[in-house]
């Protein structure tokens, strides 16, 4: 058991290993697109903590993701935060909104929990644009950033280096909690609510608190996912709750694999290339997407993660 768990663990540094690395040999363009794939796959690792470990399908991360944009755009906008000090501010605005989005949607499940989360996204989004004089609305927010200063440096988050970094840590950080949580035995618990949540209830566990931390672990990373996209890309707009930001994850982890670690950085950067070369070619882009999409999903229905651990783990005869 321990050699397989130091096993896990040394793969999965050695992928943020080779993160850093290709910095180094990427070009300028490809370096910008990682930086947002990481940030992203921030978004997806919380989302696959609530959907991949504990079976709940939510339509309503934006509201986290945006919680945590806005809980560090305002910060440095109306009060003058410095990038850490704005960070933890979207971090802890995101962690509360969890709390409280828990209290209401954990009381329903099924298709319930589904169309509940999503009432209370997009009840976000429109306070997002009735509280405008504060939020800016659809206008958004764009941020003048003062530079991180840690051990007598500087560093400007406007320098692409940096943005990678940062974004890099966020990652790898994010990546190996979700990886430390599935191993541990609250994971395991996780698990089998995901699995037979009646029968864990039998042997005594309370379910209930177990979704509830579920959920409020995967809002606050799905926060962080949005404090580091404000942060980086120096803005906060009413977009961030969008229905767009409550799809996005749940198709990255679809693609890349539920409950596959790895699943969501996978399923991140393939959709994001998909997107990024298809549209390139057409306006239509979305139609060959589509089409991609449903030949992943036919062909590699555990996803692209799950595929490739299968791969591995099949024996020869």
């Amino acid at each position: 058991m321990r050699q397989a768990a130091f096993r896990s663990y040394a793969f999965h540094i050695a992928v943020i290993a080779a993160l850093f690395l290709l910095q180094y040999v990427l070009p300028a363009y490809h370096i910008g697109t990682f930086t947002r794939i990481m940030v992203y796959a921030v978004l997806a690792i919380g989302y696959n903590i609530l959907f991949g470990y504990t079976g709940l399908m939510s339509l309503g991360h934006a509201m986290f993701f945006a919680a945590g944009a806005y809980g560090a755009g305002l910060s440095v906008y109306w009060l003058g935060f410095g990038p850490i000090a704005a960070l933890l501010a979207g971090v802890a605005s995101a962690f509360v909104v969890s709390l409280l989005a828990g209290i209401v949607v954990l009381r329903v499940s099924g298709v319930a929990f589904l169309i509940v989360t999503l009432m209370l996204a997009q009840a976000a989004f429109l306070a997002t644009l009735y509280f405008n004089t504060i939020t800016l609305g659809d206008q958004g927010i764009v941020l003048s950033l003062r530079p991180i200063e840690m051990a007598g440096l500087s560093f400007a988050l406007s320098d692409p280096s940096v943005k990678y970094n940062v974004a890099l840590a966020a990652f790898a950080f994010a990546l190996l909690f979700s990886l430390w949580l599935l191993r541990s035995p609250f994971g395991r618990i996780l698990i089998a609510v995901r699995e037979n949540e009646a029968r864990t209830k039998l042997l005594g566990y309370n379910t209930f608190l177990y979704r509830f931390w579920a959920l409020v672990i995967s809002g606050t990373l799905s926060g962080l996912s949005g404090a580091l996209y404000c942060l980086l890309f120096a803005y906060v707009g009413a977009s961030f709750a969008s229905l767009q930001y409550s799809t996005l994850p749940l198709l990255y982890t679809l693609l890349g694999g539920t409950g596959v670690t790895l699943g969501p950085l996978a399923g991140t950067a393939i959709m994001y290339y998909l997107i990024d070369i298809s549209s390139s070619f057409t306006s239509s882009y979305m139609i060959i997407v589509g089409a991609a999409l449903l030949v992943i999903t036919l062909w590699f229905p555990e996803g692209i993660g799950g595929w490739v651990r299968r791969f591995l783990r099949r024996k020869p005869a």
